[in-house]
Order: C-alpha cells, then structure tokens, then sequence
C-alpha cells in the first residue's frame, strides 16, 4: 500500500467507508497489481492503530462491489480491473463531494435540481398553499394512533387499488363536496397524477379501443397529454371558445378520448357552463367515447357553492373524475385519485394482472387520512381554508385594478389559486418573467402550457399570478413592484 488513508475525526464519514474509498482510488488508479494480496485484516488495524472491525468492514465492502476477492490461506486479493470505469467513478465520489458539509451538498443538489427552488421576496407562484395552517398537532395525533394501532399491517402491502377504508371514505366526500356518484369499488388511489394516468391510459389500450388518440385544452395541462403521449396516444389539441372546450373542433377530430377541467380551467381559469357540460356527455354518449374531469380544485370557489362535477350530472356517464388532496392538504402526502366508469373497471383488473403493479401511495397516510375523513377534520380544514384563500384573491384583484388599472385583463377570478393576467405588450412573456423573477418576483408565463407553438389569438401576453401561498400584507406591495417594473416595459 503506497500511503495510509487519513482517518481524521473533522466529518461524520465512517472509518470503514474511508477506508473502502481509499483502496478503490488505490486499485482503480493501477496502484495494485492484479491479484496482489492486501494486509490482513489485523495488519491493516495495526499499521492504521484501530480495531479491526472498521477494517474487516471495509473488506467486505470491497468484495460486495467487486473490488477484491477472498481466497482461503491467501487472503484478500485484488481482482483485474477490466477498464478505467471504476476510476472515472471513484473521481467523482472524492472528497469534493462526499467530504462536504450538509449545507455545502444542498447547494450543489439544488443546482442540478430539475426544479431549482429560487428564493424570492415575492412568491405568486401558481400552486403554493398556504400551508401555516395545516392541522399538524391533529394530523400528527392521527398518525400515532394509526401506528399504535396498525404498525405491523401497514409495514406489508396493501391493496394495489388504495386501502379500502379510504376509499370508502373518498367516495361520501366527492358525493358532499363535488356531486360524484361513485362507489369504493369504481375509485383507484394513486401516489400522483402521472402514475393514475399511465395506468388509465394502460387500461384503456387493455380495453382494445381501435382508435388511440385524445383531445386536450390548448392551452391546458401538460402532464396529462405528455403522459398519454408516451403512451403511444395521438395528442390532439382543441381550441377553448368563451364556454370551454370548443364542441366543433371536438366533433371533427374524431378522437375517443378528450380530457377537460370544466370547474377550473388551468390555466385560464373558465369555468365551462351547464350547457356545455350537457353537450360534452351527449357527445361521448353518441360516439361511445370518454370524457377525463380534471377537477384539482373543484371545492375552492369563493363567490357562490361550489358547482357540482360534470361526472355527476348523468348517472352512469362516460366520464372519468380525476382528483387529489395536493390543494386540499398538503402535496407532500402524496394521495391522488380516479374514480373509473363502471364499465372500465373490468378491464382495469385485468390491466393489473398483466403488469402486478404495487400500492404506490403511503399505506400510513392513506389510513391517517381515512380517520381524518371520517372524524370532520378534512372537510373542517377546507372551510377554514376556502376563507383564508378568498381574503387572498379579493386582496390581489383590489392591489391589480389599483397598481395596473386598465393596462391589464383580470381572467379566472372566483376560484381556485391563481388568476391570469393578460397585457398588451410589445416584450416577449420571457423578457417580462425574467424582469419579476430578478426583482425577486416569483410568476410565470402561460406560453409553456399552449401546444405547436400555438398563442392567444388576439397576441396578448397571459402571465399566472398564484395568490394561495404568500403573506396576505405581501399582496399589495408585490403587485406595485410588478407594475413598477412592467411599466418600464
């Protein structure tokens, strides 16, 4: 061995783990020849003045990686590198990054994060809630009482369907809160919306439709086309008219499939009239075609009830209701859903015996949040909420008519999270994003969610102005530094 490893006491590495990683620098440099033998193991502990667990440690975990075999009467040798990969690797895997500290390896994760967080003083981001108010000491008490409970059950599977105690319950809250007429057996819980989506789009390629395409919003939600896209689904984007989805572009495309969010249009904010919901039905009923509710914040109106799904007008519809609890709750729990026609879930079942998929949302906080259902609290937590969120929109409008008065269009008032800007303006949406975001303002552009390039007929620049998360004394002087800076534009 050329030089001893530093065994410095200055960072939480483990003794073995150093060890390890010098040997493997050793080895994977050409400072071992192929098959030479290492110290013993109470060799190695005396040159390095440590026990020799830390050392038979290291040993072992250089065998299990392929580094060094072990041969009776001889030893422990080193096994022939076949190329310079595990050297490009170990470079990598240097002190330059596992030595950091904490903070230090944070900051390098965000940088390569496909999601960097940007720190900003004024936060309009589209989907933050304000999330001070989560119930936590309920929630927390919850959860122990299902520990206590349930440890042991919960540590195994569950049903890949979603527990059925929460989907009992899911079922009485769409019926009180959003007007689905569904049953436990017809609602499937997912971890997030891709997965309950690729596993819809799996059951209806099970089902055997001769004709894969769907139609979508333009502009509209781009996780759901992309999903259906890698599916091997034709994605055709529809135009919306003042009323939603455009019902003539629809009869000419031919599709089976079109996906909708007639409560809260993302991003526009329309909310699709009764006629038109009507209309939708019809059309699938007549073409034997379905319809996809995407309802992500159908219980957050602030002028009126909330309007009943499109799912439920008709008993029996061709509709299948997508929800979660991201905007209810938290999204950190990871608990989305869809209620399937009746007639889906035969293929469904089959579609699961092809593929043996598992549980993917947390058995814990499925049963967690069934309690909380049962016992009130969600439907507790939302009232607060609808009042918190409400404050919030009527400050942000009353701060938009007075800081940008006629030069913009309020769209998407009256529910939801965020509202839509709309401006006439010489700039791109990109020059304007990127002026708030360097003052510190968080929004953004619509143009990313509008398909083939496509924009706003008559030219305008749409911006997303969420109002959920943010402090309700930041509204009004974010608003004014917005105007300020866009005024220069």
């Amino acid at each position: 061995m050329n030089k001893l490893p530093k065994l410095d006491d200055n960072d939480n590495i483990p003794i073995y783990v150093k060890l390890s990683n010098h040997i493997k620098r050793e080895i994977s440099h050409g400072e071992w020849a192929e098959h030479s033998r290492l110290p013993s193991v109470r060799k190695f502990a005396e040159m390095l003045g440590i026990s020799t667990t830390p050392v038979e440690w290291a040993y072992q975990q250089l065998i299990a990686e392929g580094y060094i075999y072990s041969q009776p009467r001889r030893g422990y040798c080193v096994r022939a590198m076949v190329d310079s990969y595990h050297a490009m690797q170990i470079e990598k895997l240097d002190p330059q990054i596992a030595g950091q500290s904490p903070e230090a390896r944070t900051t390098w994760s965000d940088h390569q994060a496909i999601r960097p967080v940007r720190a900003v003083q004024y936060d309009f981001h589209m989907s933050r809630n304000d999330f001070s108010l989560f119930p936590m000491a309920k929630w927390q008490q919850t959860v122990n009482r299902v520990w206590r409970e349930e440890a042991k059950e919960l540590l195994f599977y569950g049903d890949p369907q979603g527990e059925w105690g929460l989907r009992c319950e899911i079922a009485i809250y769409l019926a009180q809160f959003r007007g689905v007429s569904s049953s436990p057996e017809q609602i499937v819980v997912g971890a997030e919306q891709h997965l309950l989506m690729s596993l819809l789009a799996q059951t209806l390629l099970h089902k055997g439709e001769a004709q894969h395409s769907i139609g979508v919003e333009n502009p509209g939600y781009r996780l759901l086309p992309g999903t259906f896209r890698n599916y091997g689904y034709q994605v055709v984007p529809i135009s919306l008219d003042h009323d939603g989805l455009n019902l003539t572009e629809l009869e000419q495309t031919g599709v089976k499939l079109a996906a909708v969010s007639p409560s809260h249009q993302f991003p526009l904010g329309l909310t699709m009239p009764i006629t038109r919901r009507l209309a939708l039905l019809d059309w699938a009923e007549r073409t034997k075609a379905y319809l996809i509710e995407d309802d992500y914040d159908g219980e957050f109106r602030y002028y009126g009830r909330p309007i009943p799904s499109m799912q439920g007008l008709r008993d029996g519809s061709r509709v299948i209701y997508m929800g979660g609890f991201s905007q209810a709750l938290a999204p950190a729990l990871c608990i989305h859903y869809m209620v399937l026609p009746k007639e889906l879930m035969d293929h469904f079942r089959e579609m699961y015996k092809t593929v043996l998929f598992e549980q993917s949302a947390s058995r814990l906080h499925q049963r967690t949040l069934e309690m909380f259902m049962r016992e009130g609290e969600l439907g507790k937590h939302i009232r607060k909420m609808r009042n918190v969120y409400k404050r919030n929109h009527d400050l942000i409008v009353q701060a938009i008519q007075l800081h940008f008065g006629d030069r913009v269009e309020i769209k998407g008032q009256h529910s939801g999270f965020h509202l839509v800007l709309r401006m006439a303006t010489k700039q791109s949406a990109k020059e304007l994003v990127t002026a708030a975001i360097e003052a510190g303002i968080q929004i953004s552009s619509t143009e990313y969610l509008w398909a083939n390039g496509s924009e706003p007929a008559d030219g305008k620049r749409e911006f997303i102005i969420g109002f959920a998360g943010i402090e309700p004394e930041r509204i009004e002087p974010g608003i004014a530094a917005l105007a300020r800076i866009w005024g220069d534009y």
